[in-house]
């Protein structure tokens, strides 16, 4: 009787110790997991604070270095806690390898059935990464234009002239005409008649470039001299200049419409004429002189 109390207590005792030696490692494991994640989470911050203090004027720089600091930790807590929970299982008795496994169909599945908002992500995370878009931009994307209102992993959103609101799924850009970063061009076709003196019009065009350069509403946001690249076309009625203004992003729009109020009053003050179109009429002579001869005849009748 003895006997058989002791060989129950020694297996109590086991089963103890088996089961503390498992809730200790469990603890361990969760507060390994809690550090690792801090301390990646620290680093993360620290690195996206000396990121945005060489970038003190850039405050859109700055909101994309915290969207992708977000993402990056994240995914490090997303990480830390799945090997952790697997490594707890394990400690706990728990098979992981039917759960990887129905995890990994399931996975699948929802892979397939997500794939365009997975690709949503993905294509927002590199739009943000690689700084293709900023706020404040006018860009193209696709079949939508517009100023770049609020870039998200999920969709750029674009206000257009009219203000109308475009969302923009990242997973469906496949191209970015960025059309203010760094600086912008103001590019005029000026269309004069043919009969034209195409240096005269040329040296016209120069002074009053000259002349916008030199106001102090617009030369602040002209960056080079006009360039005026030449005789662009040209046909029956006109003749085509091309010349283009290098200004401050965004700025172009602006730049080229008050260069081409200037340039009609020019060229109304120096007799420059702007095209028309021309109509030629060619008359069938055996028709013109049958009608000649009814004329004759009836002149010579009322006589």
């Amino acid at each position: 009787m003895n006997d058989n109390l002791i060989d129950i207590a020694t297996g109590w005792w086991q089963g103890l110790g088996s089961l503390a030696t498992s809730g200790l490692r469990i603890v361990l494991i969760l507060i390994l997991a809690w550090v690792v994640v801090r301390v990646a989470q620290r680093a993360i911050r620290l690195l996206r604070n000396r990121v945005a203090g060489r970038l003190d004027d850039d405050r859109e720089a700055i909101k994309r270095a915290e969207t992708l600091s977000r993402v990056f930790r994240y995914l490090v807590v997303v990480v830390v806690s799945l090997i952790a929970g697997m490594l707890v299982l394990g400690e706990l008795g728990v098979s992981v390898a039917p759960i990887l496994g129905a995890a990994g169909v399931v996975g699948l599945a929802v892979g397939f059935g997500a794939q365009s908002l997975v690709k949503d992500y993905f294509t927002g995370f590199f739009l943000l990464l690689e700084n293709q878009i900023r706020q404040g931009d006018v860009v193209q994307l696709g079949s939508h234009s517009g100023v770049v209102e609020e870039v998200t992993l999920r969709y750029v959103q674009l206000r257009d002239y009219d203000g109308n609101v475009h969302y923009v799924p990242n997973g469906t850009i496949t191209t970015v005409i960025n059309m203010t970063r760094g600086f912008s061009q103001a590019v005029c076709d000026i269309a004069v008649s043919v009969h034209e003196d195409v240096d005269a019009v040329v040296r016209v065009i120069r002074e009053v470039a000259a002349g916008l350069r030199a106001d102090e509403a617009f030369g602040d946001r002209i960056l080079a001299d006009l360039e005026v690249a030449g005789v662009e076309r040209w046909d029956n009625a006109s003749v085509v200049i091309r010349c283009r203004f290098r200004t401050l992003p965004i700025e172009q729009w602006g730049i080229r419409r008050e260069f081409l109020r200037r340039l009609k009053g020019a060229f109304v003050a120096r007799g420059i004429r702007l095209p028309y179109p021309n109509l030629t009429v060619h008359a069938d002579a055996e028709a013109a002189n049958a009608a000649s001869l009814r004329e004759a005849a009836a002149a010579a009748a009322t006589r």
